[in-house]
């Protein structure tokens, strides 16, 4: 089987007041570094959905071989970025979604996630009882992700196939710690 990650990485950071992705960790990482980071530590295969606007971002990816999709509707929102991407990975077996604003999930994550996944279920990782990313769709999914509009990511897949989700149970609070805020970055490094 073939999985791999689709990271979301084409937002606009409204509510952190610059690119987030560009800010720095107290690892000396920047946040989408650290993401790619652990996402490349899992050996899983790699997309990184980005914006027309990020043409410079585009280039660094494809020169370290990190696969770029340019995602035309992204300022539309999320939901618009999966759509488009997801044509992408056709070929996988399933997708893991990865949000690029998530540096904190250990690379195990990622693979736990993966292994987990089949071509006909969705693979959704807990900690402590509450549901975080990144999460799995199989390919029987993907016609489904290929309509999603506007801002609205695939949560509502979710709810539709209650039946086809795998509850994945992980040691990991990363799963569960974005970073919305410039103080999301402090409150992470300190926890």
């Amino acid at each position: 089987m073939t999985i791999g990650v689709v990271l979301l990485a084409a937002g606009r950071s409204r509510r952190f007041g610059s690119d987030k992705r560009q800010a720095a960790l107290p690892s000396g990482r920047t946040v989408l570094d650290q993401t790619l980071h652990q996402i490349m530590v899992s050996g899983l295969p790699l997309r990184v959905c980005l914006s027309p606007r990020d043409t410079d971002l585009v280039t660094r990816l494809a020169g370290r071989g990190i696969v770029p999709v340019v995602c035309g509707r992204s300022e539309l929102g999320m939901g618009e970025t999966l759509a488009e991407a997801i044509t992408s990975v056709q070929q996988w077996d399933a997708a893991v979604i990865a949000l690029a604003d998530m540096p904190f999930i250990a690379a195990s994550s990622f693979t736990a996630v993966a292994q987990a996944s089949t071509g006909n279920t969705i693979v959704a990782p807990f900690y402590r009882g509450q549901r975080g990313h990144p999460v799995a769709f199989g390919a029987r999914f993907f016609g489904d992700i290929s309509e999603l509009r506007g801002d609205r990511g695939a949560q509502r897949l979710i709810q539709r196939y209650p039946g086809s989700v795998h509850e994945l149970a992980l040691p990991d609070p990363g799963i569960l710690r974005d970073v919305d805020h410039p103080a999301d970055i402090a409150f992470v490094a300190d926890s």
